[in-house]
């Protein structure tokens, strides 16, 4: 691996790129914790060797598990629909309700499902439903 590692370095320096070896980490892909292996080495310095890491807005684990980025995507969905509740309370109307849903809130629940949505366990599934809901208790339904 650490061949693999040199050659990119190298690939990069020829090409113009520089490899930020502060933002570089190192994931093992595996379901248990033997950390044995060695650790691999840029530019003179350790590669940091994280459990997980956000990649492009989601969050990904070694165990390959999503409870993280659902906690993550909770949080964010239930601020967007706290201030749906806000705007509906100021008088907004319908219209706007709708679009403020499909252009604030909608996205982040959407955002890379296809990479995440099938490998959800069984709770997970209903801790999205519950918040993504949440929106109904203000007698608010999007079409």
């Amino acid at each position: 691996m650490q061949l693999f590692v040199d050659n990119l370095v190298k690939q990069s320096t020829n090409n113009g790129m520089k490899v930020n070896q502060r933002k570089t980490k190192e994931m093992l892909i595996r379901s248990n914790e033997n950390n044995q292996l060695l650790q691999l080495i840029l530019n003179r310095t350790r590669v940091e060797r994280v459990s997980s890491f956000k990649l492009l807005g989601v969050h990904v684990a070694s165990i390959l598990k999503w409870t993280q980025h659902v906690d993550a995507l909770s949080s964010k969905v239930s601020t967007r629909l706290h201030f749906l509740k806000l705007l509906k309370r100021s008088g907004a109307s319908i219209n706007d309700l709708v679009c403020f849903y499909t252009s604030v809130v909608r996205p982040v629940l959407e955002y890379a499902c296809l990479v995440w949505h099938s490998s959800l366990t069984a709770g997970q599934p209903e801790t999205l439903r519950v918040t993504a809901e949440a929106r109904h208790a203000n007698n608010f339904q999007p079409r």
